[in-house]
């Protein structure tokens, strides 16, 4: 890290462990979503595209008409049962900042097989899954690269997903289409708390994710497990929509916090990017500060509408040091039933993950001190201050 900018951070965004990066058949997440939306999304950023952007937005498309039959065929079929689809159990939100645990959180959680949760084919297909997943991804496992691009986490299209890839595919705007055109900086900021946008489009967002929920509960029964960093933000639409759920929230040392999440950023704006590669994207930062105290100010704000017995607080050190433990008093608070029936399958997952190493950061002191700063009322807020 040179001595002239010590506040920048280097190509893994403070990490001293190298990204991971995508080939060029890497399905995108942009993938999801049908033409129409998908060039709406490019001629808002002007179409400003590199030449290996230009060549992945035919394959969009090509994938994007492939949605719209598939959303023909499954509205023919499912119509009527899609329509009044409903959850059997209400569904449990992980709630937590970027890189807080929230997705070791919901791998434990869903290891339940009570338990139901959005895989990363579903959240990419979320318009036509019921049809096209038992026969679709075994043919398309190859495209997807074993790792996560920021940290060691696999992938696979049966594996969990944030149900926030799902919204995006659905056509509703969110914070992560910064990371399609990145070198034009943050967009979509007002849907991480939905505070400023129309009545309409909040009615649409929560009607979105229903049917989302709706049409996961028609597929296989059980309590949807549901993890999304930005419905952190959202509680006060969320109860609005599923009024029974029960949310657990998760939190991190901001130290470790910040850097971590400066490199979640960094490298989907790499790898999603449809304009190529670059070392730094200047905006990342400045978003990263202001994504948590906008997130959380919503949260205090809206956490005293959850109804007693429905929220559990954590933390991820605690959960880090003793999971089980940490897992049944989430059972017992929440009211999920015997953990008993979980334990064997959380047993298998943690022996699964004993060699699981978490990426290493290094930060010059300038940048600690600029955390303590402006996160200052979160490590207050968890107990991390000292």
């Amino acid at each position: 890290m040179p001595d002239t900018e010590p506040t920048k951070p280097n190509k893994q965004g403070y990490g001293a462990d190298p990204l991971h990066h995508y080939g060029w058949l890497t399905p995108l997440f942009w993938h999801g979503m049908t033409p129409g939306v998908f060039w709406a999304m490019v001629l808002r950023n002007r179409c400003r595209l590199s030449v290996r952007g230009a060549l992945t937005c035919l394959t969009i498309t090509g994938v994007g008409l492939f949605h719209l039959v598939g959303k023909l065929a499954t509205d023919l079929l499912y119509g009527r049962r899609l329509r009044l689809a409903k959850p059997s159990q209400p569904p449990l939100f992980v709630l937590g900042h970027w890189r807080s645990g929230t997705t070791l959180l919901h791998e434990l959680l869903i290891r339940d097989p009570r338990h139901v949760y959005p895989t990363t084919f579903e959240c990419f297909a979320p318009y036509h899954f019921l049809l096209s997943e038992r026969y679709i991804t075994p043919l398309i496992g190859w495209l997807l690269p074993k790792k996560r691009p920021m940290d060691n986490v696999a992938t696979g299209w049966d594996r969990p997903q944030e149900d926030e890839f799902a919204l995006c595919s659905l056509g509703l705007p969110t914070p992560y289409r910064s990371w399609a055109f990145p070198q034009n900086g943050p967009v979509c900021g007002e849907w991480l708390t939905l505070d400023n946008v129309s009545p309409d489009d909040r009615r649409r967002w929560g009607e979105s994710l229903r049917r989302f929920v709706g049409t996961l509960s028609l597929k296989r029964p059980g309590r949807v497990i549901l993890k999304s960093p930005p419905h952190t933000a959202r509680i006060k639409t969320i109860l609005e929509h599923f009024p029974d759920a029960r949310f657990v929230h998760i939190s991190r040392d901001p130290m470790k916090l910040f850097p971590s999440t400066v490199r979640l950023w960094k490298s989907l704006s790499d790898v999603q990017s449809l304009q190529g590669y670059r070392a730094e994207y200047d905006w990342i930062e400045e978003e990263v500060f202001s994504n948590l105290t906008r997130m959380y100010e919503a949260y205090d704000r809206d956490r005293s509408l959850i109804p007693e017995g429905r929220l559990v607080e954590m933390s991820y050190e605690d959960l880090v040091a003793d999971p089980k433990a940490s897992l049944r008093a989430v059972y017992e608070q929440l009211d999920l039933g015997s953990f008993d029936n979980a334990e064997a399958g959380v047993d298998a997952y943690l022996a699964e993950e004993k060699d699981y190493k978490t990426n290493r950061f290094e930060m010059p002191a300038e940048v600690r001190e600029r955390i303590a700063e402006r996160w200052g009322a979160y490590a207050e807020r968890w107990g991390y201050e000292g």
